[in-house]
């Protein structure tokens, strides 16, 4: 008896052949497509009917600078994509590289579906990913004068510069991290009478 997910690949591997690779794991299909071929894909994906994947559920950027403790050889930035199919009950998991670690780039997939709008704009944000074909590619989480990415693996953990209302001038201010030296001895350890009255 054939499996769903059987019946899944078949229908991949008729639809793309040899252009994409197909991994099986833990009863998932994930698909790692070339930057070149990605719109084109995507765009078969939903429009044929053996697959009919007609509803992007996520999109997410996805930094591998450190990935596998640092043994990790290829390309750093990729986009993940998350796909149903509401008539066939299946999903399967899209994955693209940016061919360029410097200036990731990969074409958007706004005309496929609608709801990437947001999500390339997250991913844009938070990893510095651009999406070609965008047309209101601008930050979503943070704030505009916002400098850097911050889910990149080298992003510093206390950031750049940190905001804070100013009363005097009335108004909200930008100034450089300030961290206090934190102790971080408990108080039971570091004060000999703690709890004692």
């Amino acid at each position: 008896m054939t499996t769903q997910l059987e019946v899944l690949q078949t229908a991949l591997a008729t639809a793309f052949g040899e252009r994409i690779s197909v991994t099986v794991a833990l009863g998932e299909i994930t698909l790692v497509v070339k930057a070149d071929d990605y719109l084109a894909t995507m765009t078969t994906l939903r429009d044929d009917a053996s697959l009919g994947f007609d509803q992007l559920i996520d999109l997410c950027g996805v930094d591998y600078s450190t990935y596998g403790d640092g043994a990790w050889g290829g390309l750093r930035f990729a986009v993940t994509s998350h796909l149903l199919s509401v008539k066939h009950n299946w999903r399967v998991r899209v994955r693209v590289f940016a061919p360029d670690d410097e200036m990731p780039l990969l074409a958007s997939v706004i005309g496929v579906w609608r709801t990437a709008n947001w999500y390339e704009r997250e991913a844009f944000d938070m990893f510095g990913i651009l999406f070609d074909g965008h047309n209101d590619l601008r930050r979503i989480l943070t704030d505009y004068g916002f400098i850097g990415h911050p889910f990149r693996k080298d992003f510093p953990v206390s950031g750049y510069v940190e905001m804070r209302y100013d009363a005097e001038q009335k108004r909200v201010i930008y100034q450089p991290v300030t961290i206090e030296p934190r102790e971080n001895v408990p108080r039971v350890i570091r004060e000999e009478n703690y709890g004692m009255k």
